[in-house]
Formats: C-alpha cells, structure tokens, sequence
C-alpha cells in the first residue's frame, strides 16, 4: 500500500495533479514517446538536468507548461558562486571552497549535511565553467559597494552578508554574485535570460526533445511503486498553440506591470486574468492526453508553489500578504507529482521576503524597528535576512525611521540608483513617509510605545556619539546620529507601498548525494528525482542573491550524473 503524508483526495491537496496510474508492466504498456529522463518543468534546474543527462549520453524528453525558462529566465541572472570561479580570478578576487564554506555555513544552518554544502562549494569553481562552457557568459566588472543589486555595468557584487561585520569574524569577504552578461539597455528583470536560454540551447543542439505548453498530470508507477513515466495534457502545435502563447504572455505583461498592494493594480490584475482564463479555455478543450515514458527516471522541477496562494495560506500563512515572486506556474504540482507516490516534504513553511534597504545607503542608515518600537536587526544586512526577522519573529511588522538630514541623502543617491531602485525607493519617501519633530510624534503615527522608541534612538545615538558599532553589529561608519524632525515609513509585509516580495523554499526531500525523492520512511523512491525549488536545497534555510539559480544548477547536474551512472528500468 502506497504510503503519503497527503493525498490527491484529501481537501488540502490544493492542486490538479492526479493520482499515479499504476501499471504491471512497462514494456506493455502504450506509451506515446519515451527518453532516459524525463523532466518535468524546464526552468533553471531542469535545463540543467537536461544538459548533464545528454553529456552522458542520455536521451531527454523536456516538458514544460509554456516554453521554459521559469522563474530563472525572468529572475535577475544572479548566480552565486565562489572558491575561485575563473571571473573572480580575472577580477583579481581570492576566494576558496573552505572560505565559501564557512561563511555559507551561517546562512545554511543545518538545511543541507555538511558533506552536501562542502560539495557545492568545492563544485562551484567547476560548474561556473560548465555554465560558460554551454554558452553562458559573465563579466568580471566588480562593484565593490554593499548593495542589493549592481550599478549598470558591473556584473561582479556581494550579492550577500559577506561584508557584514558579523559574518567577516568568520570568513574573508568575497564577491560570489556573478550576473548574467548582455550588452544594451540594462534591465533587473529577464537578465536570467543570459543564464537560461543559453543552456536550452546548448541543451537542444545536444539532442533535447522539448514538448512545450504541456502540463504533468500524475506518475506512472508499477505495482512495485517504481516511477516509469508520466501522464501529461499537451497542446497540440499549430495556430491554437501559437493563440494560446500569445494570450498567456499579454496576461501575465498585465499582472506583472505593478505590484498587487500599489493602487491600479487590481485593473490591472482583471485584465491580465481576462487573457489568462481564455488561454485556460484552450487548453481544456484542445490539449490530448499523452503517455511518456522514462527508462531511467523522471526529474520534478517545476519551482515551487509561491502563486497557488491557498497552499501558501495553508503552509506558510506568515507569508500570505507578501507579493509572489516567481511565474504564475509557480503552483506546486512537482511537490504534488513527489507526495501522490509517497514523496516526503519538510520546510514547507519556510519563504523568503526581501526587505531590501540599500540602495539608497542612507535608508539602512537608520533604524528599523517593530510594532513595539524595538530595532530588531542590523539595517545593513541583505534583504533576506531583514525580511525573515520581520515575518517569523515581529508579525511582519516593521517601520523606518530616518532623520531629516538622512531622508534628504536618500532622495540624492536613489537619483543615482537603477530605475527599479530609485522608483520603490521614491514610492516610499513620496507616498508613504510621515514627517514628525519629535519622536513622540513619530510614535503615534503607528500607535508605537514611545518609550521603547525614544531609549532605541538614544542608544543608537550614543553608539552614533562615540563612533562604535550599535549593538546590532551595524558599523560604525554606518550608524549615524539621528536628530528632528523625523519621517518614518511603513515597511511591513502588509504595507500597501512597500510590495515585500516572497519566494518559497520548501519542497520534497531527496538523497543528497543522488537527487532521488525520499518517501515516508526517507528511503529512496526508485525512478523518480527532484531539483530547484521543488526539492529541498542550499537556500531552503534562508536566501542570498543567486544562491537559488546555482542550486538549480547543482541539483540539476547531480541528477544527470547519478543517471549517467545508473542502470535502465
């Protein structure tokens, strides 16, 4: 008996994916096509799969609800990597695997064995020339200022806490964000092109077979509960198919041009649904049911489930008024595909909200404190790191509170930061900050204790006064004394003003030496694997810019290489 934490029956199940079909015998059975692995969801970590499965001599059918690309095509094209990766050596950056280890260390916890976490570090090297081996290209342009996201021209940055005091105690700072190179006008979103479409590329002249705008229904398995193939609803090519391209991506321009919480949104959102439900109507009408079979195995990676906001409501209700940060396909069916054949899931609470202060510098400049006027955090820390003490220790609650002479500066260096930096930042100081003289007043704009926030200004500024880091651990050429009239501005995951963006982290967990899903009883399950987000990872604990993308590419391989290993089912 088939053995699952949940199943496709129960209410909370919260997903079309069906129950697995279960076969005697696969060679009998009729399949329509069949490969070594089949991969379900071509983002980041299955074009990865894709790629390392082919180079070892594998054939691979991919299928994906659109085209690919995921939320790794439309992410900013970070990929962090280090132990002297060959762009941080033509920058003139020294970096090791043991460094890299001990500072990632702090921000893995224990999410991942320790054995795991020093192979992707003594990997790193290796599989950022593998990405430019297939065709992905960097630059070794170093922006050396702590920020959330390099100035235009720079691809090399501290895209993490690196050069937070605290975490220098432990390891020697290095640049690990490598950004994805292109040449014209500069844009934060899509620059995840420059790391995907290469690879699908490089991945289709190897001999991949792309089966796009088709959706995996459930798992083929024996009576043995091996993974042999997939059932999948497929939109046949052809002008409906071309439709039905067109209309999902005029849907999701629409859903994508302003925050959800930013006032016209909701038009916008209308709109962007009226082209998504008649995409939806195609593809009940028109998509065929087909039948793949996987000799060697089957890869689930279709992200994670950010956008099917009653599994978020469900799993991680902390996070539910945050801003999905991802692709609507982000639903969780990989996660359901893994749990209909007993796949075990953990950290299905965990989710990533950026809270990003800098730029401009002199936002994470002053304090931050919560609903009882208490400062929680070094302002300075990345942004993740900011929005996890905000959503799992404050309610999501959070404040800035700036000196006059601090907001002035803040309108200065936005005017010098990237558009989509300058304009949130804007937001904020126009539509959203306060002005008060004094810090009663301040308090009561949010109904904050006064007590509490007047004794964290006055120990913010004694530590301001005698030039030493605040008790936080921010620097003290960072902590700057603060003095009326005052502005304070709400920055809580439930601001209307401040989108806080949300990523999920959890998934099913797998053998971390194969990638295989692990049931119930955390044994293998024979045939079927998991990577991205749809599994358990690196950044499963908490997130540092493009930890995600290299997590992909690291649990992507490790499948293709198990496989190139392995024997046919």
């Amino acid at each position: 008996m088939l053995v699952t934490e949940i199943n496709p029956n129960d209410e909370l199940w919260l997903s079309k994916v069906e129950a697995p079909q279960i076969i005697t015998d696969a060679n009998l059975f009729a399949w329509d096509d069949e490969a070594d692995l089949v991969i379900a969801g071509l983002g980041g970590a299955g074009i990865a799969a894709a790629n390392e499965a082919l180079d070892q001599g594998l054939t691979v059918i991919g299928i994906d609800k659109t085209n690919g690309g995921g939320a790794t095509a439309k992410s900013g094209g970070v990929y962090y990597a280090g132990g002297g990766t060959p762009i941080q050596i033509a920058a003139g950056v020294e970096d090791s695997a043991k460094n890299m280890f001990n500072y990632l260390i702090q921000e893995t916890g224990d999410i991942v064995k320790k054995s795991t976490l020093k192979n992707f570090c003594d990997t790193s090297a290796e599989n950022t020339q593998w990405l430019m081996d297939n065709g992905v290209q960097f630059d070794p342009s170093y922006y050396k200022i702590k920020t959330s996201y390099p100035g235009a021209g720079y691809f090399l940055y501290h895209s993490d806490n690196s050069l937070v005091p605290s975490y220098m105690e432990k390891s020697i700072p290095a640049p690990r964000g490598h950004r994805g190179f292109e040449e014209g006008p500069f844009r934060p979103i899509g620059v995840g092109g420059t790391i995907y479409y290469p690879l699908k590329k490089s991945a289709l002249k190897k001999g991949l077979k792309i089966f796009p705008q088709t959706e995996a229904r459930s798992l083929v398995i024996t009576s043995e509960g091996r993974v042999v193939g997939m059932k999948v609803l497929m939109l046949p090519s052809g002008k409906l198919a071309e439709k039905h391209k067109k209309l999902v991506s005029r849907g999701e321009m629409f859903q994508m041009l302003l925050p959800p919480s930013y006032p016209g949104s909701n038009l916008l959102q209308l709109i962007g649904s009226f082209f998504i439900k008649k995409a939806m109507k195609i593809e009940d009408n028109f998509r065929e049911v087909k039948y793949i079979r996987a000799k060697k195995g089957v890869c689930l990676s279709t992200g994670g489930f950010i956008f099917n906001r009653q599994m978020v409501k469900e799993y991680a209700p902390k996070y539910y008024a945050g801003m999905p940060l991802g692709t609507s396909n982000d639903q969780g069916c990989g996660i359901r595909l893994g749990q209909s054949v007993g796949g075990k899931t953990d950290h299905m609470n965990r989710v990533t909200a950026w809270r990003f202060l800098n730029p401009p510098l002199a936002f994470a400049q002053g304090i931050v404190v919560n609903k009882h006027g208490q400062r929680f955090c070094n302002e300075m820390v990345y942004g993740a790191t900011l929005g996890d003490a905000m959503c799992e220790d404050n309610e999501g609650k959070a404040y800035l509170i700036l000196s006059a002479e601090l907001f002035i500066e803040s309108k200065e260096q936005a005017n010098k930061a990237l558009p989509f930096q300058r304009d949130m930042a804007k937001m904020l100081m126009y539509f959203n900050a306060k002005k008060k003289t004094t810090l009663e007043d301040i308090a009561k704009v949010y109904d904050l204790p006064a007590e509490n926030l007047i004794s964290e200004v006055s120990k913010y500024n004694e530590a301001a006064n005698s030039g030493i880091p605040c008790e936080y651990g921010k620097a003290a050429t960072d902590v700057k004394f603060l003095k009326g009239p005052f502005y304070i501005m709400d920055i809580s995951i439930d601001s209307k003003l401040a989108p806080l963006t949300t990523l999920t982290l959890g998934g099913l967990m797998v053998n971390e030496e194969t990638g295989e899903v692990l049931d119930q009883n955390k044994n293998e399950i024979k045939g079927l694997y998991a990577a991205g987000r749809t599994a358990i990872g690196i950044c499963s604990n908490i997130y540092v810019s493009g930890l995600s993308i290299a997590d992909c590419i690291f649990s992507g391989r490790r499948i293709g290489q198990n496989l190139g290993k392995g024997q046919e089912l």
